[in-house]
């Protein structure tokens, strides 16, 4: 009963903004965008509070919001985590260890609307944005990144094209926006006009439409050296779409997993992450 439930309200939700599509497109496109890019959770609860309260750094102006970062000091290079949807930096706990064992100076950021940062949404160019706001503050030398985070990191490096960074780790990340909108358009039921109009929204705002917001395009002008790596059954973003960011990112290497999922926090995976870094 309850997941009945569970599935039915996604399509109450989506039934209502398709009938203000009739009157009014743009509120209708309003309304679905402000659904997808609105996390449902990533807030600290239980072990995750009084773990994230030690290191706790400074909070960051991000334009949109404040980022609530974190430092694990350490003499050595600087690493920049950035996590994934509807996560905060907890995630990182087992590989923040591994790195303290050899001594990186370790920053990492909550995104905006969760965490510990301020703001009710998320999506790929504020994600960026947070990002080079965290870069220009602490001049990493690595970022490892999960997820959204992924695909965030590859949309900032495409964008902003900073320098100083030496070497990036990017974890099952998404890639085409126009798969994610299929996914999302199933789940809520959103008909033609209100996709129209939504994926107008879009291109209006950040200057793409579905198609062209691709990781794998964006990769094409990457040369910073690069670890990809992605679980053959992850359920959460298609194995496809790190093969295809590393097809067209120079230098990358790509290592494929199998029975890890989505998150990729297993040791196997972060003993490749060390060796690459090192």
């Amino acid at each position: 009963m309850k997941k009945s439930l569970q599935r039915l309200i996604p399509k109450l939700i989506g039934a209502k903004i398709n009938s203000i599509s009739i009157v009014n497109p743009a509120a209708a496109a309003q309304q679905s965008f402000n659904i997808f890019c609105t996390p449902r959770k990533g807030r600290p609860f239980g072990e995750q509070i009084p773990y994230l309260e030690q290191p706790k750094f400074e909070k960051l102006d991000s334009g949109s919001c404040e980022l609530q970062s974190y430092r694990w000091e350490g003499t050595g290079k600087k690493v920049l985590l950035i996590h994934g949807w509807e996560s905060n930096t907890y995630r990182w706990y087992r590989l923040i260890e591994d790195l303290q064992k050899e001594n990186y100076d370790i920053y990492a950021i909550d995104a905006p609307a969760h965490g510990y940062s301020t703001g009710n949404l998320l999506n790929v160019p504020r994600y960026a944005q947070a990002i080079e706001t965290a870069i220009n503050a602490y001049k990493p030398d690595h970022i490892i990144a999960h997820s959204i985070g992924g695909l965030a990191t590859v949309f900032h490096q495409f964008t902003y094209k900073p320098e100083g960074l030496t070497s990036a780790v990017i974890l099952g990340s998404a890639s085409e926006l126009q798969e994610i909108m299929v996914g999302y358009k199933a789940i809520l039921g959103l008909n033609n006009r209100t996709m129209t109009a939504l994926e107008k929204l879009v291109k209006e705002l950040f200057g793409y439409n579905f198609k062209e917001f691709s990781g794998a395009t964006f990769a094409k002008s990457l040369t910073l050296p690069a670890l990809i790596i992605h679980d053959k059954y992850d359920k959460i973003t298609p194995v496809s779409a790190s093969q295809n960011i590393h097809k067209n990112w120079k230098g990358s290497t790509y290592i494929e997993t199998e029975g890890y999922g989505h998150s990729l926090y297993q040791e196997e995976v972060r003993k490749h992450i060390i060796d690459f870094l090192a």
